[in-house]
């Protein structure tokens, strides 16, 4: 960790923490008469002072007097509540579209200290090469950020091609490194269920490695998840309902309640704490995938709590379930977590427990924001040249790329279903009429196509479907080489020219997402590093995530968060229909089928 936050280990600071809290030396920084949010005994102690040295708490007690020098930094919280920095317990930095350090940027003055990242995207990329870069510029950051070793890349194997894979002894390699806090994600369900060995090697690696095992067990079927729970896993997000995290907590695991951009399942699990009376303990609040524009103008964790809170948790139970929570998961309550002697000095105050206005952020002991502006120095960390030449397409398409044989007057299609506000599709099968012996697209019952275009190897390959649910009604087409988790370029479009043109325009500028209408580029978001992040400010990301989502409301598309619910179609993972490289792929089976269903004599 770098010095320049003022930042030591405990060792190295032990010795004076005890002389600052003894009253024998002076603190760095002390905040006087507050209300101490206490998420260990959870209650909050009035009239509390908190003193502050080499980044970490040394006293939270009634009197700081003493502890106060003449170089000593003094804050007068006014009875303002003083509450643990939040931390995101399960998130991947590259849905921001942002690195490391716009994204850190721009959730800083949120109230986010702690973030656990697991860069699965990168590594489909860019492999080992690219963990390593976004572990390194971790570490760089003002805040803590810890990584997650990938654990699937691909996710399925045998039902899609990524740009690089994931191996146990890259695992085993990476839990050597100092900030790899566990293993991310076991996204590949039906591997663990199975036995299967690479996948109990990684899991194996992790845990004599001493960390923690990631879960995604995304199917309703909780048949299997005995087997699942069996295998390690020490978490899962990809709850939906009530009896999911009923079920994770049973087995001894943590439920990840997610608030997300475009994911809205903290409401729907809530309910086994506030209804069924659960141990909350054993719950967590998490964003999953937050994009900027949700970032830069919703908040982060804060917002996640403010949610969780108005689905009618106890707001100290909520602030538990994003600090001190998280903390214990991942075997760091000594470290961070809570307002307590000896943890890294994160907090914020706040006048509102429930509303809970961000008004001062504490990191490490350092203000780093105040009333939403940014007061800490970021660092100037730049990925290399080789992350940012990755839309590898043997050529640019044509019309003809998109088009769809059929035969007859009219075939049955099975057709990828958007569900709004969540990861799982419908496996629809439809109607759709032949003409020219072209399959067509049916606008006025909302089908329009969709293709995955292969963009690793040069291979050429393009793989056409149809997805319903986007609501387009105007010549259109929406490309994106953020495409999870084997990030191809998906493309969703009413017209097979702009599906075209929109799929050229990413591969000239090297990555990101852009909408044509009528043949022009009507808005575009340049992501140059693996085709996923811009490290641009969030702020300028999201101005442009804007004017993307403006375009796609005026093609006739209003999901909430839509752009989301497209980059997800090629993760295949999560049930029940998506499209990859390999064709199309029904997850409740986890088997490829074919587009057209055979015509019966």
């Amino acid at each position: 960790m770098s010095d320049t936050h003022s930042f030591k280990t405990w060792p190295q600071s032990a010795a004076r923490l005890i002389s600052v809290a003894a009253g024998r030396s002076p603190a760095d920084l002390v905040i006087r008469n507050g209300a101490w949010v206490n998420v260990h005994s959870r209650e909050v102690v009035r009239d509390t002072d908190i003193a502050i040295a080499d980044g970490r708490f040394a006293y939270c007690g009634p009197d700081a007097g003493p502890m106060i020098g003449p170089e000593t930094q003094v804050i007068d919280a006014g009875g303002r509540f003083m509450l643990p920095g939040l931390c995101d317990a399960h998130m991947h930095v590259e849905s921001g579209m942002l690195t490391v350090t716009e994204f850190s940027r721009a959730v800083m003055p949120h109230g986010t200290t702690s973030m656990f990242i697991d860069p699965h995207e990168v590594a489909n990329v860019l492999g080992l090469d690219g963990v390593r870069h976004m572990h390194d510029e971790a570490l760089e950051q003002p805040i803590n950020v810890f990584v997650q070793m990938p654990s699937c890349a691909p996710s399925a194997p045998g039902l899609e091609t990524t740009g690089h894979e994931i191996s146990p002894e890259d695992v085993a390699e990476a839990m050597g490194w100092p900030n790899i806090i566990g293993l991310g994600e076991m996204m590949n369900f039906p591997g663990v269920m199975a036995g299967d060995p690479k996948m109990l090697a990684e899991i194996a690696a992790t845990q004599d490695a001493g960390k923690t095992v990631g879960g995604h067990y995304a199917s309703p079927d909780l048949s299997g998840f005995h087997a699942y729970a069996a295998g390690g896993p020490a978490d899962d997000h990809e709850g939906t309902r009530e009896e999911d995290a009923i079920m994770r907590v049973r087995q001894g695991m943590r439920a990840m309640l997610r608030l997300g951009s475009a994911w809205y399942d903290v409401e729907s699990q809530i309910t086994a704490v506030t209804e069924k009376g659960l141990d909350p303990r054993n719950f967590i609040l998490c964003t999953d995938d937050c994009h900027s524009g949700t970032l830069v103008n919703d908040g982060h964790m804060n917002r996640v709590v403010r949610h969780a809170i108005a689905c009618g948790l106890d707001p100290l139970v909520a602030i538990q379930m994003a600090t001190l929570n998280t903390a214990c998961h991942f075997g760091l309550e000594r470290e961070l977590g809570s307002i307590t002697p000896g943890r890294r000095a994160d907090v914020i105050l706040s006048s509102d427990l429930t509303a809970l206005p961000v008004e001062t952020v504490i990191a490490r002991g350092q203000v780093i924001a105040e009333n939403g502006a940014l007061k800490a120095p970021m660092p100037a960390f730049r990925w290399p040249d080789s992350a940012r030449a990755t839309v590898n397409m043997a050529r640019d398409l044509t019309a003809s790329d998109f088009t769809i044989a059929g035969k007859g007057d009219e075939v049955r299609a099975n057709v990828i279903g958007v569900v709004e506000n969540q990861a799982p599709t419908r496996a629809l099968v439809e109607t759709l009429s032949v003409s020219g012996g072209q399959v067509q697209m049916d606008r006025d019952r909302d089908i329009c196509q969709i293709a995955l275009v292969e963009r690793h190897r040069a291979t050429g390959g393009v793989v056409n479907g149809f997805v319903s649910g986007f609501g387009y009604n105007l010549d259109c087409a929406l490309a994106s080489t953020v495409a999870h988790d084997s990030h191809h370029m998906i493309v969703v479009g009413t017209d097979h020219a702009d599906m075209a043109a929109a799929a050229n325009h990413l591969r000239k500028i090297g990555g990101g997402v852009c909408l044509v209408r009528n043949g022009e580029v009507r808005a575009s978001v340049a992501l140059p590093i693996a085709g996923l992040m811009s490290d641009a400010p969030a702020a300028e990301v999201a101005a442009a995530a804007d004017r993307l989502g403006d375009e796609m409301r005026a093609a006739g598309c209003d999901l909430n968060n839509a752009y989301m619910q497209h980059s997800l179609l090629a993760l295949v993972v999560i049930p029940e229909l998506r499209i990859s490289d390999l064709g199309l792929v029904d997850v409740r089976k986890f088997e490829r089928i074919e587009l057209l269903e055979p015509q019966t004599v």
